[in-house]
This record gives structure tokens, sequence and C-alpha cells, in this order.
């Protein structure tokens, strides 16, 4: 029988490994994981695979990402060989930027909606479970996340969402590197804090490590939404 709500919230109280081993044992397959490459997700990343080495690794390609981004993903797909899925918009960046201009500059929410939130949405539709690098320190539209959650999607369909570090700390992270000698995003070295697509990301204006993101003007793209199932 699946875990119900109230099973999952106790979730909470495990480690991240006590939570993927929860997550083979108890949630249903198929399993995904999004991943942007940044030093939470490859932390995650690098959990998963010691369990299930042939996990999708969802990449949202969004053709806007830095270069240094796009290197670091192929460098480890080759060298973790990764089941890579990189998800696409329907529509190339230049025949949106002909259709709509600079949507990153003008309406950034819809630019995302394009190049983000919708190529997720389907494919997401495809797993049972959704692996995710979030963690509740990392903003305060995420500061009351569970470590998992029944979600359901937009779109109707129904799936686990995970986040096995959701209580790690920033230090957490980096310390989890360290111990095993992962080679982070060189981005950070140059004092980035939360990196997405170049156009809309900066260095952090305050303690907010997602502050550099969208000029301060919002702190989610819109694929995280919190919603549980009912």
């Amino acid at each position: 029988m699946l875990p119900d709500k109230a099973q999952l919230t106790l979730w909470d109280n495990l480690d991240a490994d006590a939570i993927v081993d929860r997550s083979a044992a108890e949630l249903p397959e198929p399993a995904c994981f999004t991943c942007s490459f940044q030093a939470e997700d490859v932390a995650v990343l690098h959990l998963l695979l010691q369990r299930n080495p042939a996990i999708p690794v969802l990449f949202l390609e969004t053709g806007y990402h830095f270069p240094e981004t796009l290197a670091y993903r192929d460098k480890l797909a080759r060298e973790w060989n990764l089941n890579l899925v990189n998800l696409q918009a329907e529509m190339s960046v230049a025949e949106q930027e002909s259709q709509f201009g600079i949507l990153n500059r003008t309406n950034p929410t819809r630019c995302c909606e394009i190049r983000k939130v919708g190529p997720l949405w389907e494919g997401l539709r495809h797993y049972k479970t959704w692996f995710t690098g979030l963690r509740r320190e990392q903003s305060p539209t995420r500061a009351n996340m569970h470590a998992a959650e029944l979600h359901r999607l937009p779109t109707g369909e129904e799936l686990f969402k995970v986040s096995p570090v959701a209580a790690w700390s920033w230090k957490d992270v980096w310390a989890y590197l360290k111990i095993h000698e992962i080679e982070a995003l060189p981005l950070y070295e140059q004092g980035y804090t939360s990196i997405g697509c170049a156009p809309c990301t900066a260095l952090p204006s305050g303690d907010d490590l997602r502050s550099g993101r969208w000029g301060g003007k919002k702190l989610e793209c819109g694929i995280h939404t919190f919603t549980e199932a009912k």
C-alpha cells in the first residue's frame, strides 16, 4: 500500500539516505530526477545513482543557459554515464523571440512558462515519482515544504514528489560534495549561489540564496508549486 499524506509527513524526520531508501521501497515506478546541475542537485543525483544508475535525469534545456552549465552537464553525463533527458520547448528560442520579442526582459514569467514549465509538465507525465534537489533554506517560498508529498500537476496527473535534502543547509551541500570529491559547477567560484538561465541570473543581492534570480522580481519560475494532491 502506498503511503498517505500523514505517513509522508513523517519522512521529514529521516536523513537523505533514508528518504531515498524509503522511496525505492515504498513509492511507485517509474521514477525520475529533475536536475539543473546546481550543487544540491548534484548531491541528490549522486545519492540516487548509488541505488538506481539508470534513473532518468531530466534537464530543462531552455536555450538560455550559461555555457558553463551546459559544459558541466555534458561532463557529468559522460563521467557518470547519466540517462540524460533534455526537455525542450516546442518553440525554438529564435521562433519565440521573433514572435514575442525578448520575453526574459519584458515578461520573464511568460518566458519561464514556455521554456521551463510547459516542457516539464509534459515530461513528468511519464513518471510516478519525481525527485528534486529542493531545500527549505533556499528561499522563503520553500521554507515549509515537506521532504515527500503527493503532488498534483496542473495537467491533472498525480505523482510523489520527493526532496531528499529538503532539510540540508548550504554548508551541508558543500560538505557532501567535499566528502565525495565531487567538482561543482564552476560558476559558484564567481559568487553565484543560485544558477538558472543566464539572462535571469545575477550575483545574490542579500542573504536569500535566490535573490539573484529574475532581478529580484520573483523567486520561482513556476515549476515548483508546493501544492499537494487532495
